[in-house]
């Protein structure tokens, strides 16, 4: 059990490391909201990683074909959906620094939208279980103790990220947040455009 909950604090870890639209989602709120906004934000994506690690360890293959089959009409949506959060960062005239309740909720939705619209993330943890010699998981003790490793391993990373986020904010000085907001909103609109250009060619 230990094995499984150690290798899958390592694939949470490599799949949290690459800082794509939701990283970037992760250190706005960090520096508009603080450190608890953007640790809620990381959530969001935690829970769809942790979704797409239960279908690739237990085989759910009905599951996994359907995703994979319909992956560029959901991939399409995920770049809509990325664009349109750019566009309100840009527009955003957010200028408070408590989170409350009802943003940490919309942080959570969009990032767990943004993670679970990319369907090939299914492959990459079947390729990672096999990468670390995991295979045929008959046991559920088992298959939970590695998605939890998986939860782990993505908690740990968008906590050292919105730390770190703070932490240069703070020494740095900047707290002009709508400024921030134009730079991260322009960001997420150029990972959308990433998106449809993958599609296209």
């Amino acid at each position: 059990m230990a094995e499984y909950l150690l290798n899958g604090i390592l694939i949470g870890l490599l799949f949290g490391v690459p800082v794509g639209a939701v990283g970037a989602m992760t250190v706005k709120n960090s520096w508009a909201l603080g450190f608890k906004a953007g640790v809620i934000t990381g959530l969001g994506s935690t829970a769809a990683d942790c979704i797409y690690s239960i279908i690739g360890a237990f085989g759910l293959t009905l599951i996994s074909d359907f995703l994979l089959r319909y992956s560029t009409q959901i991939s399409v949506i995920g770049g809509i959906f990325i664009i349109i959060m750019g566009i309100s960062a840009l527009t955003n005239k957010l200028d408070k620094t408590n989170i409350k309740v009802n943003s940490g909720i919309k942080s959570f939705i969009s990032s767990f939208v943004m993670g679970i619209t990319n369907p090939a993330a299914v492959l990459t943890f079947i390729f990672a279980f096999s990468y670390f010699g995991i295979s045929d998981i008959r046991s559920g003790l088992n298959g939970f103790c590695l998605v939890s490793g998986v939860f782990t391993g993505t908690l740990i990373w968008w906590v050292l990220l919105s730390g770190i986020t703070c932490f240069v904010k703070r020494k740095s000085g900047l707290n002009n947040i709508m400024f921030m907001n134009k730079i991260f909103g322009s960001i997420l609109i150029l990972f959308g455009i990433v998106i449809f250009m993958r599609i296209l060619f």
